[in-house]
């Protein structure tokens, strides 16, 4: 066992096919099956230069994450990293926004798969949903080799289906399809590439960069895994081919074989592809792989709220009690409050579908682009400090540093200043930045009545050399 390990109780119960396939389910969720629709209709066929365009964005995060990950690998990255360059204050704000994003993300997904199943089975949805998240939550208390494993073949039904997907485009595309007329007209034949216009491709870019959340929880699982640092590596050195595979080259092959001003667009364009090549039960299938991408979501949001929890409690920002793990190394505590929490939006998705939910999706709607510029503004610092310190621990680097940082921080904060500037986009920007208001406000409340923190230098282990 390593040192971080011995350090932080957790087991290196994660494989190198674990961490592997859960980058990849970490980029590819329920969003690109169903949402990218709203997406494709804002753009057009410019939608792949959306999808592009923020994958190349989110991209660059994950690089800077990696960076400080190899270097000083540490359990709940996203937060210590926060807390050893900017302080306290910083490291408590980001890691409490981190787990709220995902507490509501377990009731969201409960809730989304719950209606798919209710076509299936007639039982109420929220039997269904209680259902689901009995399940996911028993995966996680298991072990994390159980959560592993789950998301491991989650994730391989995902890349198949997009596989599957790509092959029977082209095949569709290159007229070698049965009855298909082939051809790229789609892209250009409804009113050009950008039919409403060079600005709606940056309007989508906004929505868009949202949809590629998630790819940083490989960093989180990085603490339990055999090869922290250069487990981190491989994976961010992956996500260009698989931002490229997955999302654009999805979303080419749906524009270019569906108008994008078809009626399917919105309902699923995923599903109106399918039914124009003709594949039988395009529906059903399409169900059961979107039921797949949201267990897969549902199960890996069920762990990082554990984690990102488990990581406040050592560092004083919670209850000490939380910390507490099973023979296993499983925080069962942080599991247990992360899933009962996670039950109030599940209840107020049913007694309160259009003020308390909204509020709750329209909240976290943005705290991911709090946590990227908050990821980057470390990366600048740290990086920095251990140039002077220990310069042969960056092993892997930022590209073009500092310029890409900055221009990375830069990209961010124009995505926020759109968000303000459009009204259909401003809603979840406020409720969002609420949410950050109230969990920075409750810092200096935990300075005054909070347990003091534990002195302590924060956990890392040397980067090892791949």
């Amino acid at each position: 066992m390593s040192e971080n390990h011995q350090q932080t109780g957790l087991q290196a119960g994660l494989r190198r096919r674990h961490m592997t396939m859960l980058a990849i389910g970490g980029a590819v969720g329920a969003g690109l099956f169903v949402g990218s629709g709203n997406v494709i209709r804002t753009a057009g066929p410019a939608a792949i230069l959306s999808y592009a365009a923020a994958g190349l964005l989110v991209l660059f995060v994950l690089r800077a994450l990696g960076e400080m990950v190899v270097a000083r690998p540490v359990a709940g990255s996203l937060a210590e990293y926060a807390r050893m360059a900017l302080g306290p204050a910083a490291g408590f704000t980001i890691g409490w926004l981190y787990w709220y994003l995902y507490v509501i993300l377990v009731g969201a997904e409960a809730v989304a798969g719950a209606a798919i199943l209710a076509s299936w089975i007639d039982l109420p949805q929220w039997s269904l949903a209680a259902a689901l998240l009995l399940v996911m939550t028993a995966v996680n208390l298991v072990s994390v080799r159980s959560f592993g494993e789950f998301e491991f073949w989650f994730a391989s039904v995902k890349v198949v289906a997009i596989l599957v997907f790509a092959l029977l485009g082209v095949l569709y595309l290159l007229g070698l399809w049965p009855d298909a007329p082939g051809g790229l007209g789609n892209l250009t034949g409804h009113g050009g590439l950008a039919p409403n216009g060079v600005a709606s491709v940056f309007t989508a870019i906004v929505a868009v960069m949202f949809a590629f959340g998630g790819t940083e929880i490989v960093t989180i699982a990085a603490a339990e895994s055999d090869e922290p640092g250069p487990a981190v590596a491989r994976a961010t050195n992956n996500v260009l081919y698989r931002v490229g595979l997955f999302y654009v080259l999805s979303i080419f092959l749906v524009v270019a074989i569906l108008p994008w001003n078809d009626a399917h667009v919105l309902e699923s364009p995923f599903v109106g592809a399918l039914d124009t090549m003709g594949v039988p039960a395009a529906a059903t299938i399409m169900q059961a792989i979107i039921l797949t991408a949201v267990l897969s979501v549902l199960n890996s949001a069920i762990y990082v709220s554990s984690r990102m929890l488990y990581v406040l409690t050592r560092d004083g920002d919670a209850p000490a009690g939380l910390v507490k793990l099973n023979r296993n190394g499983v925080p069962v505590r942080a599991i247990l409050l992360g899933t009962v929490a996670a039950w109030g939006a599940v209840v107020a998705s049913y007694v309160s579908p259009d003020e308390v939910f909204r509020f709750l999706m329209n909240s976290i709607g943005v705290i991911l682009a709090f946590v990227y510029l908050a990821i980057m503004l470390s990366q600048l610092r740290l990086r920095a400090r251990l140039r002077r310190e220990d310069p042969a621990s960056l092993t892997y680097r930022m590209w073009a540093f500092p310029y890409l940082s900055w221009l990375t921080v830069a990209a961010l904060l124009a995505v926020l200043v759109s968000m303000a500037l459009m009204p259909a986009q401003r809603s979840q920007l406020l409720a969002s930045l609420v949410s950050l208001a109230v969990v920075a406000a409750l810092y200096p409340l935990r300075r005054r009545f909070g347990a003091r923190p534990p002195v302590r230098e924060v956990e890392t282990v040397p980067a090892r050399r791949s």
